[in-house]
């Protein structure tokens, strides 16, 4: 008879193959979705980049609009953990603002992906984003934070009070995506390159800059 300890090894493996597979899936579902969108988008060329069969991503992930949604998901939960980890309730009520805006103008600088993602799921009035609860529970501790850094420099004079983080929060991220959403329609109609080191580093000086001009009293 086998005992238990060998079965429940056994048990985690395939847990943990589960869960790697599961992961390259979504790797390779994120960049298949956002070069060609949703439409576009191919379950077989997924599982070739995946290395896996069609058959493993319809067990994970149920059906294309399973794994699409799974998607948008990811990359929504990846912004909201680095906006976690970037310790704002240790600074000054201006400082952990200026952090917010900077480490999110910084993620479009890094992945366009998400903008992508982004352009692709408005264009079809967020479809599919609307089959996940997840998403809008993601944002509801972002925004308390908004809440209390707002709250804390209004207490201490450095901003007005009454200001909706709602508000805040969709001004930031307008703000910073037009930029990278229209950077190469931007550089070819005003003849500089925006994507270019020291263009960008001067759009996110003023991003932040407006930012909190505005939240001053």
């Amino acid at each position: 008879m086998t005992s238990p300890m060998p079965r429940a090894r056994a048990a985690q493996r395939r847990a943990s193959d589960g869960a790697a597979t599961a992961a390259a899936i979504l790797a390779a579902a994120t960049k298949e979705f956002a070069a060609f969108g949703f439409g576009g988008g191919r379950v077989d060329r997924i599982a070739d980049r995946a290395g896996v069969s069609k058959r493993m991503i319809y067990h994970h992930y149920a059906n294309k609009c399973g794994l699409y949604v799974a998607v948008l998901e990811g990359a929504y939960h990846q912004a909201r953990v680095a906006e976690q980890a970037l310790g704002l309730e240790a600074l000054e009520p201006p400082a952990a603002m200026r952090r917010l805006v900077e480490s999110v103008f910084d993620s479009f600088v890094k992945d366009r992906t998400f903008i992508r993602l982004m352009n692709e799921e408005n264009l079809h009035k967020a479809i599919h984003l609307k089959r996940s609860w997840h998403i809008a529970e993601m944002h509801v501790p972002l925004l308390a934070a908004i809440q209390t850094i707002l709250v804390r420099g209004a207490a201490c004079g450095a901003f007005r009070a009454g200001l909706d983080p709602l508000q805040i929060w969709i001004s930031i991220v307008g703000i910073s995506y037009f930029y990278f959403s229209n950077i190469y329609t931007l550089s070819t109609i005003l003849r500089r390159d925006f994507d270019a080191v020291e263009a960008r580093a001067a759009r996110r000086r003023h991003v932040a800059d407006v930012i909190l001009a505005y939240l001053r009293p």
